[in-house]
């Protein structure tokens, strides 16, 4: 299918001093956008507690602002979602996450009598355990005795939420798990949970759900370690993708290549920036593939520029590029053209990740069919322009010399 006439040539290096100029701006402002204003990291990163709630009916951000705020959250962040489903969706996050610090697990054990000085009036010899132990999300604790629990005085030791900790409801919470060794399993409220029964108490059953839609928390260590695996795969993706492109075209086409991919890359994260869009795990996936399709995009014009190479011998470099980036226009309009149009479909009927990932994906399509023409190819010119032109009288001189002596 061709958009374009057969045989038509576009001078598309005509203006690549003003898009040169303009993609010099663009990562410049990008790159100033991640310190000013900042990215708005997503609880995959920074940590936190995420749940989405859909409203039974309206209800104002103060409103549920203030209610979780009573119930014990510091800093909500509040973000009202266009659902089709839920009229009234909002998604909140707070910072704490359900794991227990080191200082709250002392005044819970101090609370269950395992501690090194103890009121023996209130803990008695025989009712202090021999152990506690803390699940590693937070929300379920483990006691041992040494005689049989008293599950009753053991729940009432945590009813005042010693610690920040609630217990879950249910008349079977404390329980006895095992009886030969007096093992008693003590389940907790998650932050969700907490966040849930604070909303309730606040807003009334009228308007809050009995569960939230989804519940998230990741712990600010996890969060860490995320975001720096993601820079890293970042970053070995340009490297190793530096390196094909060396092996497979010519060491000068290498880094018009990576240098456009980083173009892509930085551009889109401060695109998403300027909106205000999140930064979370999906944006990486996204920043990744977006990578992936720069550089098929880029290899494939690059493929062209080579066989002109060789059939249009003599040509300038200007008149090569001109002439591979016409010949691959229609092809670049409709790939390209078709994956936007899947995306959109995604970002106008998809929820959640799938819109951030298309929303994400279509700016960076776009930027990479851009960084293409008017990233990769006018640094690989001016490359053979400043460095790579300047080998070749040599290496015709040094033929001609060899072939003069074989006359002789």
């Amino acid at each position: 299918m061709q958009f374009f006439p057969i045989g038509k040539i576009y001078n598309f290096n005509a203006q690549r001093t003003l898009f040169g100029w303009i993609s010099v701006f663009l990562v410049v402002a990008s790159v100033v956008s991640v310190f000013i204003p900042g990215p708005q990291m997503g609880t995959d990163f920074k940590g936190g507690t995420e749940i989405e709630v859909a409203f039974k009916q309206a209800v104002s951000e103060e409103a549920v602002r203030s209610a979780i705020e009573a119930a014990g959250f510091s800093s909500p962040d509040l973000l009202r979602v266009n659902s089709g489903d839920h009229a009234h969706h909002l998604l909140i996050r707070v910072k704490e996450v359900s794991t227990i610090e080191a200082a709250d697990a002392r005044k819970i054990e101090a609370a269950l009598c395992f501690a090194d000085q103890l009121d023996t009036a209130k803990c008695p010899e025989d009712k202090r355990p021999t152990e506690v132990k803390f699940s590693p999300g937070g929300d379920k604790i483990t006691v041992r005795y040494r005689s049989e629990p008293d599950l009753a005085a053991i729940k009432g030791q945590l009813a005042d939420g010693v610690g920040g900790v609630s217990l879950r409801e249910g008349d079977n919470n404390p329980s006895l798990q095992n009886a030969r060794d007096n093992r008693v399993e003590i389940l907790l409220k998650s932050k969700g949970g907490q966040l849930m029964a604070g909303l309730m108490k606040a807003l009334g059953p009228d308007t809050v759900p009995e569960t939230a839609l989804r519940v998230e928390w990741v712990g600010p260590k996890a969060g860490a370690l995320l975001r720096d695996a993601a820079l890293k795969s970042i970053a070995v993706t340009l490297i190793f993708i530096m390196i094909y492109i060396a092996v497979r075209f010519d060491l000068r086409f290498a880094p018009g290549a990576v240098l456009s991919l980083v173009h892509d890359a930085v551009a889109t994260l401060g695109v998403l920036i300027f909106l205000g869009r999140e930064i979370n795990l999906t944006t990486v996936a996204a920043l990744l593939t977006i990578v992936g399709y720069s550089v098929t995009d880029t290899v494939v014009v690059y493929d062209r520029v080579r066989e002109n190479f060789s059939r249009l011998r003599g040509a300038t470099f200007d008149r090569i590029i001109n002439v591979s980036l016409s010949e691959m226009l229609s092809r670049t309009v409709l790939t390209s053209g078709t994956t936007i149009l899947s995306l959109t479909c995604l970002l106008i009927w998809g929820t959640g990740a799938l819109k951030d990932f298309a929303f994400t994906l279509i700016i960076g399509i776009i930027l990479g069919n851009y960084s293409s023409i008017y990233v990769a190819l006018p640094l690989t010119h001016w490359l053979d322009t400043r460095f790579f032109a300047k080998f070749a009288p040599k290496k015709a001189k040094s033929v001609g010399a060899k072939k003069a002596e074989a006359v002789v």
